[in-house]
């Protein structure tokens, strides 16, 4: 349930944010020329509802992409306790191996939904979410070319943010003295997963525009510019320039989060980057509890 809220609420910012990713700059005839521009370019030509193109998909991928993401983590943890590398380096390990597998669940559902997000048609005349599927299956398969297109880049995505994002919280909640004031204990966590949730996903960004790339539609159909991960990524670079990566990480992390946690009284919103700290509190209280009672 959390997971369809937080969905159903951030979704237009992850619109916003897939359409920066795939503009290409001031040479763009369709370039954005700020965030209020976008909001308002896509309420005017496509209605309330644009908003929220490509959203069946994340829906359905939520639930089998959390219960991957935690149980892998679990189980990387423990077969990593059997080596000799550190707790510390341990945890990131275990991290970036939860993030692999689940990239490799997620990957499908993102180019379903990467597809319909970048369509700018009215959402009455776009597809629908399966008819969209089947087009790209029926036009390029299953592979890397089709339905999973854009593999190693959400394999990047997610491994580096999982990576941060269980080795950062766990690393300096350990380092950080413990409160016996429940509440004191509960906000320490709490701010600890929401600088994990907020540093993870400023990192990742190269990988996450590059995914969007090659995912959304090419500059000019039929001709394949942006062919793989770290190609796109050099190629975005110096196409673009370093300025490219950074306005994505106001846009699509820092700035977009700020404004939500605005609207949603900051402590509450479900963002990435405090949705991420909520989810870390949650898992780990739940895990805490099955390890008492079970």
């Amino acid at each position: 349930m959390y997971g369809l809220v937080e969905i159903c609420l951030m979704h237009p910012l992850d619109v916003v944010k897939t359409r920066f990713q795939i503009q290409r700059g001031k040479g763009d005839p369709n370039s954005y020329k700020g965030l209020g521009d976008c909001f308002r370019t896509i309420f005017r030509n496509e209605g309330l509802y644009g908003f929220y193109k490509g959203i069946l998909p994340p829906i359905l991928a939520e639930t089998p992409k959390r219960a991957v993401k935690f149980f892998t983590f679990e189980q990387y943890k423990k077969l990593l306790s059997f080596t000799p590398l550190s707790p510390a380096v341990a945890l990131s390990v275990a991290g970036l191996g939860s993030g692999l597998t689940e990239a490799l669940v997620v990957n499908p559902f993102e180019v379903v939904k990467v597809s319909l997000q970048a369509n700018r048609d009215s959402f009455k005349v776009q597809p629908s979410t399966f008819a969209q599927a089947r087009t790209i299956i029926n036009a390029d398969g299953l592979g890397l070319r089709g339905l999973n297109k854009g593999l190693t880049s959400t394999l990047g995505r997610h491994g580096v943010f999982n990576m941060i994002y269980f080795g950062f919280y766990f690393n300096v909640k350990d380092a950080i003295p413990a409160s016996q004031d429940p509440t004191l204990e509960f906000m320490r966590k709490f701010a600890i997963g929401l600088v994990s949730g907020t540093v993870s996903s400023c990192v990742n960004i190269p990988f996450d525009v590059a995914k969007s790339r090659i995912q959304g539609p090419q500059p000019v159909p039929g001709q394949i510019k942006y062919r793989s991960c770290f190609q796109t990524i050099g190629l975005v670079y110096r196409e673009e320039g370093i300025l490219h990566y950074l306005c994505i990480v106001c846009y699509g992390n820092c700035l977009l989060g700020l404004i939500a946690k605005i609207l949603l009284t900051g402590f509450l919103c479900l963002h990435s980057d405090a949705g991420g700290a909520i989810m870390l509190l949650v898992y780990e209280y739940v895990s805490a509890w099955l390890q008492k009672n079970w």
